[in-house]
């Protein structure tokens, strides 16, 4: 699905205003979008680029209350998805895969900053203490530090479809948590 950026910036910010039904029709487009530009920048195959495509829309959910509806959404995205495509490339030790336009991730690295921690203004602790242990761990290695399942499965001794789970129950309550006000 494509929208246009002023459709896709109002689905956006109806969505940070509650409205569930423009979240979904904002992520679908967001997903179409960022599939498009991974795919253009990323010589590898589908799963890649899907794994690359996911992790960038987790990062976007996570995020989402740090984008400012004054501004245009789609560079906030292409940003978030660049970060993505560089921290790919550096677990996958392929920075030569990693190519728009002759540019390899190794000058991406000297072009876009690193993000810091506190980027976004938000005490990660603060807004992890309302999950479970487990959930915490699981949050944090693959939403925060860009784990893969299979290893903070290993790292908990659980199974990669738990960790999944886990992930899904986590973000629920993370949601959930910033809906009642608990965590902002």
């Amino acid at each position: 699905m494509t929208l246009s950026e002023p459709d896709l910036t109002a689905a956006m910010t109806a969505a940070l205003q509650g409205r569930e039904d423009a979240y979904a029709l904002a992520l679908v487009a967001i997903a179409a979008l960022v599939r498009t530009r991974v795919r253009r920048r990323l010589r590898s195959n589908w799963a890649d680029v899907e794994d690359v495509v996911q992790e960038t829309l987790l990062s976007i959910h996570l995020k989402r209350g740090t984008w400012d509806p004054s501004r245009p959404l789609v560079p906030w995205v292409h940003a978030i998805a660049d970060h993505k495509l560089i921290d790919w490339a550096r677990r996958k030790g392929r920075q030569n895969r990693l190519i728009a336009d002759g540019i390899t991730v190794d000058t991406l690295v000297d072009v876009v900053p690193a993000p810091e921690e506190d980027v976004f203004g938000i005490d990660l602790d603060r807004h992890l203490a309302v999950l479970s242990p487990r959930e915490q761990v699981v949050v944090r290695g693959l939403a925060v530090e860009g784990r893969s399942v299979r290893d903070v499965a290993a790292t908990l001794g659980l199974r990669e479809g738990a960790v999944r789970v886990a992930l899904h129950r986590g973000l629920k309550r993370l949601a959930s948590a910033a809906r009642k006000g608990i965590v902002s």
